[in-house]
């Protein structure tokens, strides 16, 4: 996996270092900005002066209301098969029915105030947070869609559509009104290079996090360049759409205390910082970029693949907003509630009875890859979050309850291909197939299963309070009276289909 090669790819770097560190720049080095444009240049970066005072403090405001209603959480995520919990919190605010993988763990966001969507918020305060955080997504689609304009990096020489240009002096004005930006405006007609700048520009969602860095018992240490206090270790971005642009919102809650301390090299260990590096590279020094209240940057095209960044802690309170394009192609509330519709078009109801309309192996191997995915990738990843989400919105529980009726019909079809591949009446060949393919998910499913119960168990886990212990869930034994067809664990059906395969042949 990915994941593993990088593995390798650090050790190999750390075993070249030795007991050496390389070398990074900061504001206060003499070559800084040359490095910048040179190897970092499409870092971009916007100082708070440069940003509307009242956006400033709608999103200010936005920040203290979520952590007053307890809204930030640490997560649950799962490195190299072990459960750890994030040191930062965070939330997931955006487009209703979206969601953002990261490190095996699913959000789901709490939807920002959209038109045509029915959502009611725990307190009109959470609606307005939500709604200065629209806000702000689209102030920094304007921003980025200027930087890579400013860069050429739009793929052409020339902007042709003045539509768009209009459309943004009009929305740079509408954010001191207002109202957002509709979708259908911005799909008016453009040439193709502008709509893939308006595609890598348009965040569907933000990732708010928060950190007290004197909260924290521990923090990493940066391993390469001694660059001190890490509170997110190096990384690239994960389940994006590629070449999209991340935008961030810094908010340091620095006091009068933080002064520079003017006698240290290297960074200042009480600010904020977002380091970058070119990945798996040791000739280019690093760069640490300090992290000031309402400061802006911009990661654009494909600096999120070519380079990692991490975050520096500093020693005040700290909150941020991190736009992105998730891909959402597999992510979407409507993409998996349009794959339980397509696996249902082979259950055949009648008034009393329930059958399969087909039994080819292609099929059953297409309704139950989907059961699996509507199992793991999104009932049991929203339970494992506990009662998290009711602390902002109701919203997920209809769409999670009426996942979970499909799901609960996909059991129904998994029990009637094991009653029909019970039966001889099928030509061998084709049956043997079906069989085959159908144990294959069925021991995923199993192991799945096995996982998660065990993520739920965790002593990351156990350590979380009530409301956000994890929940396993669907679970079931035998004799509860839950009308369930076939048993939580699989190891008999399996066992039995093993059995099964070898007598045909």
């Amino acid at each position: 996996s990915r994941y593993r090669s990088e593995e390798r790819k650090k050790k190999k770097l750390l075993e070249e270092l030795g007991e050496n560190s390389l070398p990074y720049l900061t504001p206060a080095d003499a070559d800084f900005h040359q490095l910048w444009k040179t190897k970092y240049s499409k870092l971009v970066f916007r100082k708070s002066d440069t940003v509307p005072e009242e956006l400033h403090q709608m999103v200010q405001e936005s920040f203290l209301t979520l952590r007053e209603h307890n809204c930030f959480f640490q997560d649950l995520v799962r490195i190299k098969g072990k459960d750890f919990l994030t040191p930062v919190s965070r939330i997931l605010i955006g487009n209703p029915g979206c969601t953002y993988k990261y490190l095996n763990t699913r959000l789901f966001t709490v939807p920002w105030p959209t038109e045509g969507y029915d959502i009611k918020y725990c307190s009109p305060q959470i609606h307005d947070a939500c709604k200065a955080l629209m806000r702000l997504n689209d102030y920094l689609h304007i921003e980025a869609v200027k930087a890579l304009r400013g860069q050429n990096l739009s793929e052409t020489k020339e902007i042709k559509a003045t539509t768009v240009i209009n459309r943004e002096q009009s929305l740079a004005t509408s954010l001191t009104e207002q109202g957002s930006v509709s979708k259908d405006q911005s799909s008016v007609c453009m040439p193709e290079d502008d709509r893939s700048l308006q595609n890598r520009t348009s965040y569907n969602l933000t990732l708010l996090n928060y950190m007290d860095p004197l909260q924290m018992l521990y923090l990493k240490q940066e391993p390469y360049f001694g660059m001190g206090n890490m509170a997110v270790s190096w990384h690239h971005d994960e389940n994006l759409v590629e070449k999209s642009t991340v935008a961030v919102y810094n908010y340091s809650c620095e006091g009068d205390a933080v002064e520079a301390s003017l006698n240290i090299s290297g960074r200042d260990p009480a600010v904020w910082h977002v380091g970058l590096k070119v990945a798996w590279d040791i000739e280019t020094p690093g760069l640490a970029v300090p992290l000031h209240q309402g400061d802006i940057y911009l990661m654009l095209d494909d600096l999120n693949m070519t380079h990692q960044h991490c975050v520096l802690a500093g020693l005040s309170p700290r909150f941020s907003s991190t736009h992105r394009v998730a891909d959402s192609s597999r992510g979407t509330l409507e993409y998996i509630l349009g794959q339980c519709e397509l696996a249902l078009q082979n259950l055949q109801t009648d008034s009393d009875s329930m059958a399969l309309k087909s039994l080819e192996a292609a099929v059953v191997k297409q309704v139950e890859e989907i059961h699996n995915e509507v199992e793991f990738e999104w009932l049991r990843q929203f339970w494992f979050q506990g009662k998290r989400y009711l602390k902002c919105t109701d919203w997920w529980l209809k769409p999670m309850a009426k996942l979970e009726e499909f799901w609960r019909k996909l059991e129904i079809m998994t029990s009637l291909v094991l009653s029909e591949v019970r039966k001889e009446q099928q030509i061998e060949e084709q049956r043997k197939e079906t069989i085959s393919c159908f144990l294959l998910l069925l021991k995923e499913r199993q192991k799945l299963r096995q996982e998660w119960t065990a993520r739920c168990q965790s002593d990351a886990a156990e350590s979380l309070p009530e409301d956000q212990k994890p929940e396993c869930y669907p679970f079931w034994t035998d004799d509860d009276e839950c009308n369930m067809p076939l048993p939580y664990d699989l190891e008999e059906v399996i066992a039995y289909l093993q059995n099964l395969v070898q007598w045909i042949e």
